[in-house]
């Protein structure tokens, strides 16, 4: 493996930007190719997660993350050698030479995980190339000094950071859609065997109830078939009623937005999330893989956003133009002061109960 300072020293040298400067040998063959090395192509956030996902799912290695920069419109790929440097640059994206691999990071996060106290998160972001442990108001006194300790343990591959508020299922009584014992809102409509059924969060299934109607102690539109939580947070509802269920998200403003498909998130992209109590709002995707201790436990694979939200948008819709993202899953703070907001990926969802976007 190339150390990361020579890979840093050839990126400075043909044109691509890292995050710190160290001098380093640069190869004949790199001098050659400098003048021909492709610029980094101007993409969406749809394509670049695509190619994310191609250049980084561990087949060949070398990669360590990867993140959407919106300003530029590129993707920016983590990289520990030039053989990657180079597939990196041939695909269209641009490498940052980093320290940590992803195996590190992974590593990180399954020790950072055991005995995880509730009020915390553990996710890998890629624009540190650390894992961020982020703790919320009511981790205090002996457990706080613990999680310090704990994170400082991983050798400059943590860091501990706070967020007001209370990490914590995004469920009350209102309207939406509605259970026995409180409201949620509804995710997307999706099509499994040719029936309508529509996705929304785990623990409203397992918190408030299984039979949702569209008004409170209205008829029941819809039945829950499956669902997890902890450990995941979506759920799969079979609709039992003849109602209207399109392909579309609400955006409280008189209109509408069509979903056509499903995709993964891609960090540092710009999303929008429709939920029942404070409507329409948007943000930016931060990590990937997120873990969240709850009162109730812990979930896993989340997608973690600064997009903020308030009990009853649980189940709500994250999406980004056409294509669905996440279902609404929890968090800390509110649409006055901001916060932190979770949500389970659609792409996995769909997965596990063999359903389309329809």
């Amino acid at each position: 493996m190339t150390p990361p300072r020579a890979i840093t020293r050839r990126l400075v040298l043909t044109g691509i930007g890292v995050a710190a400067l160290i001098a380093g040998t640069l190869t004949a063959a790199a001098t050659s190719s400098a003048a021909s090395d492709p610029t980094p192509k101007a993409i969406g956030a749809t394509a670049a997660g695509r190619l994310a996902d191609s250049l980084t799912d561990g087949s060949r290695g070398g990669t360590a993350g990867a993140y959407y920069d919106s300003a530029a419109k590129k993707l920016v790929v983590n990289v520990l050698d030039e053989a990657a440097a180079d597939r990196v640059r041939a695909a269209g994206a641009e490498p940052r030479a980093v320290t940590h691999s992803q195996a590190q990071l992974d590593a990180v996060l399954r020790t950072l995980g055991e005995r995880a106290v509730p009020g915390t998160s553990r996710g890998t972001d890629p624009v540190l190339n650390k894992v961020v442990v982020t703790a919320d108001s009511t981790v205090t006194g002996a457990a706080l000094d613990r999680l310090k300790q704990r994170v400082a343990a991983q050798g400059g591959k943590a860091v501990l950071k706070r967020t007001a508020g209370t990490f914590q299922p995004l469920i009350r009584g209102g309207d939406a859609i509605w259970s026995s014992s409180g409201r949620c809102s509804l995710g997307f409509n999706v099509v499994k065997n040719g029936q309508p059924y529509f996705l929304t969060a785990g623990h409203c299934a397992a918190l408030a109830g299984t039979s949702w109607s569209e008004t409170q102690g209205g008829p029941v539109i819809g039945q829950v078939e499956d669902y997890g939580f902890p450990g995941r947070d979506d759920a799969i509802v079979k609709y039992t009623a003849n109602v209207a269920h399109p392909s579309e998200v609400n955006l409280y403003n008189g209109g509408s937005q069509q979903i056509t498909g499903a995709r993964q998130a891609v960090v540092g992209e710009q999303v929008q999330r429709s939920g029942s109590t404070t409507r329409l709002h948007g943000g930016t995707v931060q990590r990937l893989n997120v873990s969240v201790t709850y009162p109730q436990g812990t979930v896993n694979g989340l997608i973690q956003t600064n997009v903020c939200a308030e009990p009853g948008d649980s189940g709500g819709a994250m999406f980004a133009g056409s294509s669905a993202l996440g279902l609404t899953s929890g968090g800390s703070g509110n649409c006055s002061s901001g916060g932190q907001t979770f949500f389970a990926p659609v792409v996995d969802a769909l997965s596990r109960y063999g359903a389309q976007i329809g």
